[in-house]
């Protein structure tokens, strides 16, 4: 099973995984259970007079990349759309393949490269002891930063290895 390696002494540490997230719903289910499930204890805070939850999404970015081929497969366009949620994403995708207009203009149907698309999502954590981390997942890794207790490392890593698709 793969570790977490630490990477610098400010207390980050990534894991690489052994096969990218398949898709944007992989990824998705992964960080949902986070949220749901609480796996790391994490306790809801007070900061500048707003609650938060003990564990919250931070950021969040899905890129979606499509080819164009004219009538040959041969490629005549390329784009990339970001988007800043999972619905957006999905609803893109669906906008992009549907699009006429720019279908026209680009000479050739469009095509969505889905392993070449990109997601991030990151995490806010607080634990119990009062720090926050971040958990940052994205497609062929997931990053623990920000913290100063390994035994955080150590909740996180023992987390990741029982779930199948974090090795």
């Amino acid at each position: 099973m793969a570790d977490f390696a630490p990477k610098s002494a400010v207390k980050s540490a990534v894991r690489t995984l052994a096969a990218p997230f398949e898709d944007v719903d992989t990824l998705n289910a992964v960080v949902q259970s986070v949220i749901l499930n609480n796996p790391f204890g994490c306790v809801s805070y007070m900061s500048t007079g707003a609650n938060h939850p003990p564990v919250e999404k931070s950021r969040e970015n899905y890129t979606a990349r499509f080819v164009y081929q004219d009538n040959e497969a041969k490629i005549v366009g390329r784009t990339a759309e970001n988007y800043a949620t999972v619905a957006g994403y999905k609803a893109g995708v669906a906008a992009v393949l549907a699009n006429t207009a720019n279908i026209a203009a680009h000479g050739g149907v469009p095509a969505h490269e889905i392993e070449s698309d990109t997601f991030s999502v990151t995490l806010k954590c607080h634990a119990a002891n009062g720090e926050i981390f971040l958990l940052t997942f994205a497609r062929q890794q997931v990053s623990l930063s920000s913290y100063e207790d390994d035994s955080i490392q150590t909740v996180v890593e023992t987390w990741a290895d029982g779930v199948p698709s974090l090795a």
